[in-house]
């Protein structure tokens, strides 16, 4: 019974001390897969905090479908309303825009992502907009 009790207060632990949005100077780097949009495929992306509402990065999608693959090359900018909005420490909700090269065009996009950490650095992400994603999350 004594390590049961242990166990979980080491668990509860580990979980409250998640925190998905720092503010500034965070660092978030995801990864995942496109399941809507453009076309399916791999994404990646990384964000920098530079206050408790703001965030700039970038990242990279590569469009698989029918017709021809895609990549797209971006830059991004993220405004995380974890505070506006009391969330608990371990959710983050951000619209945001993204501006790049998709294949041999401009590119712009809106999108509103949600993460939650399971643990201080390892988390989850979604993401919807022109496409949509989701993937693990890793806090820097």
């Amino acid at each position: 019974m004594k390590k049961l009790l242990l166990t979980i207060g080491l668990l509860a632990g580990v979980l409250s001390s998640a925190q998905a949005w720092k503010g500034a100077g965070d660092q978030k780097a995801q990864a995942g897969i496109n399941v809507w949009g453009f076309g399916t495929g791999p994404t990646a992306s990384y964000d920098y905090g530079l206050s408790n509402l703001i965030s700039v990065g970038g990242g990279a999608n590569v469009y698989f479908n029918e017709d021809e693959d895609n990549p797209f090359v971006f830059g991004r900018i993220g405004f995380h309303l974890q505070e506006a909005l009391a969330l608990p420490s371990e959710i983050d909700i951000y619209p945001g825009l993204n501006v790049g090269v998709a294949g041999r065009n401009f590119g712009l996009g809106v999108y509103l992502g949600a993460r939650y950490f399971f643990t201080e650095n390892w988390g989850a992400f979604i993401e919807a907009g022109n496409n949509g994603s989701f993937g693990v999350s890793y806090s820097f």
